[in-house]
């Protein structure tokens, strides 16, 4: 058992919900659930040692209700709270709460949540930590003039960011001075009414580039790197596979871009599991810090995968009070792991919500293969929450044979009843541009655009 920790309260759902229950359950620490009415019937609601309702579907009433969360927390007294990742879980307010009623956080402190939740303040600790950020303004920019400032500086196109957004959301690409003062305005508008917080800052538009993040821990006073994932197949920012180790760093680059995070924790004197996230220049080679998730990521089983590291563990431990026993040199990334996103969407009308019942489901099987999922056969995906039903992630001694035994996981998986992404993973995975490992953030959109083109005609007319 985690020293310290006898009982932990779980504010989430789904695959992340039962990922935590079962690392709990194996370091005997006991699992409290906390669902809303719309989860009733999950496996997540089965499988905890306790299940308590938390309120309606809707997630403002259930999985955001900060309250009713701590004070199921404080009525069943549990003595930490791991909040997943999503609703909660990078909210300073929620973590504030729990340090004020005395409940544990699975995570870092209310005030590093806060700092590096505003991209401002975090690309300031960056820059402290001698971490390169992407150029652009130093701060907040407010007014049109300072806007063009910027653009004589770095040259367009330019990107505006909300301080608070995340997500994929909050951004605009701005490619001419033509339209940057209607642009700040409506993104500053947008980010008011999305996050609360209008503050936006300006940064140099990069247009060939990967997305690369290091998974990082810490107990307070050892930070650890556990390697770098590659994020980059994305669709509208956001991330469909995962895989570690990226492609396209070299020894050199892989150990600067994973010390620029190490640098980065102990500037800020992070606790427990993060993800600092990176933007690589494929024409430059040259790499940006552009934001920290204070939190576990959803493809955290790729650096599992790698490294043997079981991450919830290594959160609860954190969190009950016991020191990292590991040391860097013990951290040894071994084969390629490969995961993919597996959505209850529809990928033939523009990756729409598909919610419904799960009329028959087949896990894939095999050495290598591990999948994330808390569906079943006859589950009913509720149409209240995030499309995302599981996560199927394969390992291989190598990237090929990653890729090889994900696309035989994928033909074994059966997802029946709904439309899923199934196929459109196996469409990537077979595609000559993932294959290759050259390609960019606008990967997948161009691939998609391509499908939609007409092929060309090869028949003849005789006159």
């Amino acid at each position: 058992m985690a020293e310290g920790l006898s009982s932990v309260l779980i504010a989430n759902r789904g695959e992340i919900a039962l990922r935590i229950i079962r690392a709990c359950q194996e370091l005997g620490i006991r699992s409290v659930l906390v669902y809303s009415e719309g989860d009733a019937d999950s496996l997540p609601v089965k499988l905890a040692d306790k299940a308590v309702c938390i309120g309606p579907a809707q997630v403002n009433l259930s999985y955001r209700n900060a309250e009713a969360i701590v004070g199921a927390a404080l009525a069943l007294k549990v003595d930490a709270i791991h909040p997943g990742y999503g609703f909660l879980s990078e909210n300073a307010d929620f973590a504030a709460l729990c340090e004020r009623e005395g409940v544990g956080f699975v995570g870092p402190s209310s005030e590093i949540i806060r700092r590096m939740g505003d991209k401002i303040e975090a690309k300031e600790i960056a820059r402290r930590a001698g971490v390169p950020t992407v150029p652009g303004s130093l701060g907040a920019v407010a007014e049109f003039a300072e806007a063009v400032d910027v653009a004589r500086e770095v040259g367009f196109p330019l990107l505006i960011k909300a301080a608070a957004g995340g997500g994929g959301r909050g951004m605009r690409v701005v490619a001419s001075i033509d339209t940057l003062e209607r642009d700040l305005s409506e993104i500053m508008s947008e980010a008011e009414v999305a996050f609360g917080d209008p503050s936006v800052y300006i940064e140099r538009y990069l247009t060939d580039i990967r997305h690369i993040e290091v998974q990082v821990i810490s107990d307070g006073d050892t930070v650890l790197h556990l390697g770098e994932r590659d994020c980059t197949a994305q669709r509208r920012n956001q991330k469909l596979i995962e895989e570690s180790p990226s492609p396209v760093l070299d020894e050199q680059l892989r150990a600067a871009v994973t010390g620029a995070a190490v640098a980065l924790c102990r500037e800020v004197g992070y606790t427990n599991a993060g993800t600092v996230e990176f933007v690589f220049d494929n024409i430059t080679r040259a790499f940006y810090f552009i934001e920290m998730n204070t939190r576990i990521q959803v493809e955290h089983p790729v650096t599992e995968m790698v490294t043997g590291i079981d991450l919830i563990k290594a959160q609860l431990r954190i969190a009950g009070g016991e020191p990292l026993t590991l040391t860097q040199d013990d951290i040894v990334l071994t084969g390629h792991a490969i995961e993919c996103r597996l959505n209850a969407e529809d990928p033939e009308r523009g990756f729409a919500p598909n919610p419904g019942v799960i009329t028959r489901f087949r896990a894939p099987g095999g050495f290598g293969v591990r999948i994330d999922t808390h569906v079943e056969t006859g589950y009913a995906i509720p149409p209240f929450y995030d499309s995302m039903i599981g996560k199927l992630i394969c390992w291989g001694s190598d990237r090929n044979e990653a890729i090889a035994r994900t696309q035989r996981a994928l033909r074994e998986l059966q997802l029946d009843g709904v439309a899923t992404t199934v196929a459109f993973h196996q469409e990537i995975l077979g595609s000559e541009g993932f294959r290759s490992g050259q390609f960019n953030t606008a990967f997948v959109a161009n691939l998609m655009a391509a499908r939609e083109q007409p092929a060309p005609s090869t028949s003849s007319s005789v006159n």
